[in-house]
């Protein structure tokens, strides 16, 4: 209390009232308040004699200090700039009177009605590391109806500001207040036996603020901050850092508010241990926003719409906490209210150089994509969504994939060249994704950029589409066991491939299809021109290495039947036969066995001895193999390698 002495009035005053002065400070005028009813005081505790003035002990002691309560409960300050002052007053008075015979409600109560902000932030001055007195002070203010909102909100202001909150109060005085001293004061307040009710009504700001408070203490500690707080430690015995102790006023919180199970979950997941740390904070933040969406959708509206506020500002170093707590309990809201400002901060986040952040924002993009309104007012991202295709995190490619197939399902809009082409270009790996969500996406989504594509754009589109046929081909043999309905793939794969026939004006390709014909298909897309055939091979050499056995199958039998083709172009034909001979050995005997005797016809062709004879045979075989049931086949097949041999 030494370096605040010359802001509390002084008790030991002269005898004589002199005048003050017109540019008295706030602190004398308190004080010729207080010497004023000193004369009075000193009057009354003379001796008998009249004639001598006793020694006092220390004032805040004696009936003096009692006399001068009940003048301040009469005639309160004469100006506000005394508020300050009176409040240090009380809180002397009180730490030398440990039982005080005087209630001091009253005064306190009005003083703090009157101007709320200077008896708080006095207060916090005054006594930062809340003490005996200062606890007695808290408590008279926060169970008064009266008192209790206007200082809870100044409270809230202050934890809001890490690591210091500093407003100018009535007496001129703006030295800043530590935010971790207004936690001591509301972990003093949870302490009481009974919470105050407007703790409940506040318990959003609270547990936010409560909640980033453990992270900026985690992150940055300056020196002010931990001066103070080994000051804290020291008075209360606390053993704990100050971002432990910000955690665990948390957590009181959630347990004066009937939150125990929210607290014990995330002690049996080790959540509170990930949130001390700072590059694990956002996880255990949405761990949290988990087990509080379980125990009250009802708090967590609350808590989601001043997140979302404080999301629109700028944070530097809670942005991520923030939208990690908001993502997890975004249906909470009233989404009809306030679904432009979720679109505005999720969208200015899908722009950040943090691949959290855009993950997040992708995530409640798609909940917000739900709804074909704010679908259709979504449009505006798709450049940056098809930019977002390039990341190499396969979370976030399923989510932008999904999100862009919403908003083409939508608005079915057509899109600029450049992007069409880059959408396209982008697309084609895409169907051999593993993610079988993926993969029905992209060819939703290459189907509708050729539907939309306007007449003249089309002809750049031609070249991504020649590259679609292949790879839609064989995924008609698909089979992915992870895709939970098999028939609804292999349709998307149907459908895109005629889509594509059709943009191509292939009609005998889009009558192969339509009878079902896909064995067919290879030969008509060979027929076309043969000058695509080596690009159809190094298309086809990647299928040759499918988990699926179908795909292999059906690369083997292209290879075969582009390698006749390919007759004179023994590079071409080399690269085929070394793919087919490591296939020789393959896990699946059908699959080694076709790949042996595709190899055999081909290793004739290149040799030149693939005569008449062997390719009528190879016709009919695969004749048979097309049609079984035909045993003539059989047998003219059979009669055939007889004669041969």
């Amino acid at each position: 209390m030494e370096h605040r002495a010359s802001r509390v009035p002084k008790l030991a005053c002269v005898e004589e009232e002199e005048e003050e002065g017109p540019g008295a400070t706030p602190a004398q005028e308190t004080e010729e308040m207080v010497c004023k009813f000193m004369k009075r005081i000193r009057e009354e505790e003379t001796s008998v004699t009249g004639t001598v003035v006793r020694a006092y002990p220390p004032i805040f002691k004696t009936k003096s200090s009692a006399a001068l309560l009940d003048m301040l409960v009469e005639e309160g300050p004469s100006s506000p700039k005394q508020v300050p002052a009176m409040v240090r007053y009380i809180h002397q008075w009180l730490e030398a009177n440990e039982f005080p015979e005087y209630n001091l409600y009253r005064p306190l109560l009005d003083l703090t009605e009157a101007l709320p902000a200077d008896v708080v932030m006095a207060l916090l001055r005054v006594a930062p590391s809340c003490d005996r007195a200062a606890t007695t002070m808290w408590k008279t203010i926060m169970c008064s109806c009266r008192t209790a909102e206007t200082a809870m909100l100044v409270l809230l202001d202050v934890l809001a500001n890490w690591p210091e909150h500093s407003t100018c109060t009535s007496d001129g005085d703006h030295t800043p207040v530590l935010a971790l001293a207004a936690t001591v004061v509301m972990w003093k307040i949870l302490q009481m036996p009974y919470v105050p009710h407007v703790v409940t009504v506040h318990f959003p700001r609270l547990f936010v603020h409560l909640l980033f408070q453990v992270l900026f203490s985690t992150l940055d500690m300056p020196e002010v901050a931990d001066t103070f707080w080994k000051g804290c430690q020291q008075q209360h015995g606390l053993a704990t850092d100050p971002n432990s102790f910000a955690e665990q006023t948390l957590k009181a919180l959630l347990c004066r508010l009937h939150y125990e199970d929210v607290v014990v979950a995330m002690e049996d997941k080790r959540g509170w241990d990930t949130l001390l740390c700072a590059d694990t904070h956002h996880c255990a933040v949405g761990m949290l926003a988990r087990e509080m969406h379980h125990a009250s959708k009802a708090s967590c509206s609350a808590v989601a719409f001043h997140l979302l506020g404080l999301l629109r500002k700028d944070m530097p170093c809670g942005d991520l906490a923030a939208m990690a707590f908001l993502v997890e309990i975004l249906d909470c809201l009233n989404l009809s209210e306030c679904r432009d400002s979720v679109l505005e901060v999720m969208s200015k986040n899908l722009q950040s150089e943090c691949r959290e952040m855009r993950r997040l924002a992708l995530r409640g993009l798609l909940v917000l994509g739900t709804s074909v309104s704010a679908a259709i007012r979504m449009w505006s991202l798709h450049e940056r969504l098809v930019e977002l295709l390039q990341e190499n995190d396969s979370k976030m490619l399923r989510m932008t994939m999904v999100l862009l197939s919403r908003l083409f399902l939508c608005n079915g809009a057509p899109l600029a060249s450049p992007l069409a082409l880059q959408l396209a270009g982008a697309l084609l790996p895409l169907f051999d994704n593993d993610d079988s969500q993926v993969q029905a996406c992209s060819m939703f989504i290459f189907r509708e950029i050729l539907y939309f594509s306007p007449e003249e754009e089309k002809k750049a589109l031609k070249s991504y589409v020649h590259q679609s046929l292949l790879p839609l081909l064989f995924h008609c043999h698909d089979e992915n066991q992870h895709v939970a309905d098999v028939s609804a793939a292999l349709q998307d794969s149907r459908e895109t491939l005629h889509s594509s026939a059709t943009f191509l004006h292939r009609k005998d390709l889009q009558h192969m299809l339509q009878l079902g014909q896909t064995w067919k298909f290879s030969e008509g897309l060979l027929a076309e021109d043969r000058s695509r055939a080596a690009e159809h091979v190094r298309q086809a050499l990647r299928y040759l290495e499918s988990p699926q056995k179908p795909l292999r199958e059906a690369a083997i039998r292209f290879m075969g039947m582009a390698g006749r083709r390919l007759r004179g172009q023994q590079q071409e034909l080399q690269l085929i036969c070394r793919a087919l001979e490591c296939l020789t050995k393959d896990r699946s005997s059908a699959v080694s066995a076709l790949a042996l005797e595709t190899l055999h016809v081909l290793l004739a062709i290149q040799s030149g001895r693939y005569s008449t004879m062997q390719r009528l045979q190879d016709q009919l075989r695969r004749a048979w193999r097309t049609r079984p049931r035909l045993s003539g086949l059989g047998c003219l097949l059979c009669r055939m390698t007889e004669e041969e041999s």
